[in-house]
C-alpha cells in the first residue's frame, strides 16, 4: 500500500523569515497529524535552516525538501548545492527535474539521472519531475514523451525501497496556466509511468513506488485526483504558499 503524499514547491517565493512564519503556521494547521498522507515542503534553499528549526522546534508533522541539488560532492561549482550539505540541513527530499528548471536552466535527462543517483546515495528521495509541453500533448505524443522521460531519469538507478523514489506527473501546459488536467488525463500519463516502471524495475518495485500529480491542483480537486488508481498524490505551487490551502488539501485526501 503506497502513502498518499502532498508536497509544497514554494519555487522562488519566500524570505527567510516569511518562511519560518509559513512554516509556523502550516505546522499549527497541521498540529492534530496527518494521518496516512506524507507531507513535505520544499523552500527555497536560503530557508532550508529556518523551516528545519520550526519543524524540529513545533514537532511539525511534515519533512523537509530542498528544490534543486548538484551530483557532486564537493569542488568548484559556484552556486550548486551538495547533496551532503543538505543533509546536514535534515532535508529528506529533493526535486529534480521541474519542467521550469528543464526550460529556464537547459537541464536535461542525463543531468536528472546524475541527481537521483547521487540524492539515492545520501538517502534524500527524489521528487524527480516528467511531462509535457502542449504542443507534445495536441500532436497526440504525450504519453510516449513521458515514458522515454522516465526511461532516461532511472536509467542505472538502484531501487530496493520503492518509497524512496517519487516521481511528478507535471503537464507543463497545466502549470500556473489557471488550466488542469483532468483526472482521467492524469491517469492515462500515470498509469503509462507505472506500466513503464514494471518494464524498468520489476511489478514489486513499480507498485511501491508513488506518482504525483503535478498542475494547478488546489483543495478544491485534489481529492478527485487521488481517486484515480496511479495517482498516490500531488506535487503543490501556488497552493502551497498559504498555509490554509496547504493544508486544506492534505486534510482532502487523509
Amino acid at each position: 500500500m503506497r502513502n498518499r503524499m502532498i508536497a509544497g514547491n514554494w519555487k522562488m517565493n519566500k524570505t527567510y523569515t516569511e518562511g519560518v512564519v509559513l512554516a509556523s503556521e502550516l505546522a499549527e494547521e497541521l498540529k492534530n497529524g496527518t494521518g496516512e498522507v506524507d507531507v513535505v515542503v520544499c523552500p527555497p534553499a536560503v530557508d532550508l535552516k529556518g523551516v528545519a528549526t520550526v519543524i524540529d522546534q513545533q514537532n511539525a508533522p511534515f519533512g523537509l525538501g530542498a528544490q534543486n541539488v548538484y551530483w557532486e560532492e564537493s569542488g568548484a561549482y559556484t552556486g550548486e548545492t551538495a547533496p551532503q550539505m543538505l543533509t546536514a540541513l535534515g532535508v529528506g527530499y529533493c526535486i529534480i527535474g521541474h519542467s521550469e528548471r528543464r526550460e529556464y536552466f537547459g537541464e536535461t535527462d542525463e543531468d536528472i539521472n546524475k541527481k537521483a543517483q547521487a540524492l539515492m546515495e545520501h538517502n534524500i528521495v527524489p521528487i524527480s519531475c516528467c511531462g509535457e509541453s502542449l504542443e507534445v500533448r495536441e500532436a497526440g505524443k504525450h504519453v510516449e514523451f513521458v515514458v522515454d522521460q522516465i526511461k532516461k531519469d532511472t536509467k542505472d538507478l538502484t531501487i530496493t525501497d520503492p518509497s524512496k523514489y517519487v516521481i511528478a506527473y507535471e503537464p507543463i501546459w497545466a502549470i500556473g496556466t489557471g488550466k488542469t488536467a483532468t483526472a482521467d488525463d492524469a491517469q492515462e500519463v500515470c498509469g503509462a509511468i507505472r506500466a513503464a516502471l514494471v518494464d524498468i524495475f520489476g511489478q514489486e518495485i513499480a507498485d511501491g513506488i508513488r506518482i504525483l500529480y503535478g498542475g494547478s491542483a488546489k483543495p478544491e480537486n485534489v481529492a478527485g485526483f487521488l481517486e484515480k488508481d496511479d495517482v498516490d498524490g500531488a506535487l503543490v505551487g501556488g497552493a502551497s504558499l498559504k498555509a490554509d490551502s496547504f493544508a486544506a488539501m492534505v486534510k482532502a485526501v487523509m
